[in-house]
């Protein structure tokens, strides 16, 4: 695996880059030939502002947002894409007129958790899922299927990176899509030519981050 980074710059805010590696690695769901890294625009403040501010702009301001469900550590970039929602004139039905931000806790079984002090912010409330990156939709899918337990309506997802454009009737916006990364590839575990030719995984990954084997 070379670690050398690729930077890809937004078409629409050569501000906005998205961070590329390439190698063989596996994830929960597939196997990838490019790791998008997306930790400092979810650290840094001014990058976690541009993306959120482009992320806006790619939103649908006739679907209401109540609240934002922070997922993979996004909730620097989740506050200011609230802001940047409620300055654009964004429909909330809140009666503060302002966007909950929030993160949920996972339990033993891995599905999302919300105590009863926080689901005032999710149950009937119109809820946008923020993710660092969308390879499959599963994970999305599960997250969507734990909300509706808690009765909430869900507008839609967003992700710095994703590789679908929807999953069911939930419609992905995102900053980078799999066509802006070149010889980005996603396969199913038991499909993955890579591992077929006899090619070792460099590393396992998620949103989080990377670890080299």
């Amino acid at each position: 695996m070379d670690n050398s980074y690729i930077k890809i710059p937004s078409p629409m805010n050569s501000s906005v880059q998205l961070k590329v590696i390439r190698g063989h690695f596996a994830t929960s769901h597939s196997h990838i030939t490019c790791y998008v890294d997306i930790t400092t625009m979810k650290s840094r403040c001014s990058e976690a502002h541009n993306v959120a501010t482009l992320l806006a702009t790619r939103y649908s301001f006739n679907t209401p947002v109540d609240t934002i469900v922070c997922m993979d550590g996004t909730e620097v970039i989740g506050t200011f894409l609230a802001e940047e929602l409620t300055k654009s004139g964004i429909l909330s039905l809140n009666a503060h007129k302002t966007i909950y931000v929030v993160s949920p806790e996972y339990g033993t079984n891995g599905r999302i958790l919300f105590r009863d002090n926080m689901q005032m912010a999710i149950r009937g409330k119109n809820v946008l899922v923020l993710l660092g990156s969308i390879t499959t939709g599963k994970s999305l899918q599960s997250i969507t299927e734990s909300l509706e337990y808690y009765q909430a309506k869900i507008s839609g997802a967003a992700a710095l990176f994703s590789a679908i454009d929807s999953i069911g009737d939930v419609h992905v916006i995102s900053a980078f899509r799999a066509s802006d990364v070149p010889d980005f590839k996603s396969y199913r575990h038991h499909e993955c030519p890579l591992c077929k030719a006899g090619v070792k995984i460099d590393a396992l990954a998620n949103s989080y981050g990377y670890s080299v084997l």
